[in-house]
């Protein structure tokens, strides 16, 4: 039987050692995001995984904000973060500083989550943009970005809470975006 490992097991960094750790080259945009706990849960999931950064765009909600440290647990002190008032330019800039960026949404020649390994090198930066949690990426932004990403569902409803969406495709791209 598996016995549950207490916190002192778990071997985790302490804040310091996290902030002077290396990432790996992904950086998550949030695209005008309503909720604050759903920010919170994204800086969450980019610590877990040791994500460059979050760029925190339009309405999104930034630190330090009681509602987002409620789901972030303290992440929001660590994982790097810049706010943009407009979403394209984020994109901009991280194109600029050679990242390929791709918007999470459903669009025509979207590709699925398992199949965007193929279009991606192995040491290419990446950026996800994730959208507004009724609006989705705006279109001007999807324009701009290098591909769409989609999550294949199989149920009666056409989206996932951002920040479920959001844990998927972090997880997935950490898979072959080892720490650099």
């Amino acid at each position: 039987m598996a016995r549950k490992l207490r916190i002192e097991e778990m071997g985790r960094m302490s804040p310091e050692e996290y902030t002077q750790a290396r990432k790996r080259r992904i950086v998550v945009v949030l695209d005008n995001i309503r909720s604050m706990h759903n920010v919170g849960s994204v800086f969450r999931t980019a610590d877990a995984l040791r994500l460059e950064a979050l760029y925190l765009c339009g309405i999104s909600g930034r630190p330090p904000h009681s509602e987002i440290h409620k789901s972030a647990l303290g992440a929001e002190e660590v994982v790097e973060w810049q706010y943009f008032q407009k979403t394209a330019e984020a994109v901009r800039q991280l194109k600029a500083m050679g990242y390929m960026v791709w918007a999470l949404e459903q669009a025509e020649q979207s590709v699925l989550l398992p199949n965007v390994g193929q279009f991606v090198g192995d040491n290419q930066p990446l950026a996800i943009v994730l959208g507004n949690e009724v609006d989705g990426v705006q279109q001007e932004v999807i324009d701009l970005c290098d591909g769409v990403i989609e999550i294949e569902q199989y149920g009666t409803k056409h989206s996932m809470n951002v920040s479920v969406a959001a844990g998927i495709v972090m997880w997935y791209l950490s898979q072959f975006r080892g720490i650099q």
